[in-house]
């Protein structure tokens, strides 16, 4: 699944590339981004609390015509969420809680959204695209000692991940943007029958070399 994903993020770069080499009226931009990321994760119809992180990383974009173009980009993340159970002893007496214990699932990713943007005016555009997601691992952390750890690996979930987004950018000057986008939790994140899904926003700021 991994060398798939290196095949996928290989032939975008290179279509965008051609598509630069084929039309010497359009500039193929690079630049870096990084921003905030909130998470929301579901397991059926049970809502985790959010889960925010950073995310970072490059973005190359290769306009088509002056209202119209596609962007790539390569991103590092964590996605999840957390969930508060009780801790109980039974005794003699009955059943007697001892606090609570979180459970933070975090799934670190490095992620390409490939979107199609269209500019209603040269600064302002609005986004469509899909967000590949490969998992560098699946954890499951605690904040006290479970079954002998705090740390444990977070089974059955698939290591590609997608995730269908609409997103919006301004552009503050030649150099500088802002942007932020919603990604849809339509499909499942789990191999086995959980029905477990994430949606997450992502909002941030980025620096285009000219």
């Amino acid at each position: 699944m991994k060398k798939n994903f290196l095949f996928l993020l290989s032939l975008t770069i290179s279509t965008i590339v051609n598509a630069q080499n084929s039309d010497s009226g359009s500039k193929l931009n690079f630049g870096i981004k990084g921003g905030y990321t909130l998470s929301t994760m579901k397991f059926f119809d049970t809502t985790l609390d959010s889960k925010s992180y950073f995310y970072a990383g490059i973005v190359a974009e290769q306009p088509i015509s002056s209202k119209v173009s596609i962007q790539a980009e390569a991103l590092y993340t964590q996605i999840g969420g957390k969930q508060d159970f009780p801790v109980v002893d039974f005794t003699d007496s009955g059943v007697i809680e001892r606090g609570n214990v979180q459970f933070d699932y975090q799934l670190t990713q490095i992620q390409v959204p490939i979107s199609a943007k269209y500019y209603f005016i040269p600064n302002l555009s609005a986004s469509v695209g899909m967000n590949f997601g490969v998992n560098l691992s699946e954890k499951v952390k605690t904040d006290q000692v479970v079954n002998g750890s705090t740390s444990h690996d977070y089974e059955n979930v698939k290591t590609l991940n997608l995730f269908p987004f609409l997103g919006a950018e301004y552009k503050i000057n030649d150099h500088f943007f802002a942007d932020a986008r919603y990604h849809f939790n339509f499909i499942g994140v789990s191999k086995s029958g959980l029905d477990t899904k994430i949606g997450f926003l992502q909002a941030g700021v980025g620096y285009r070399f000219k």
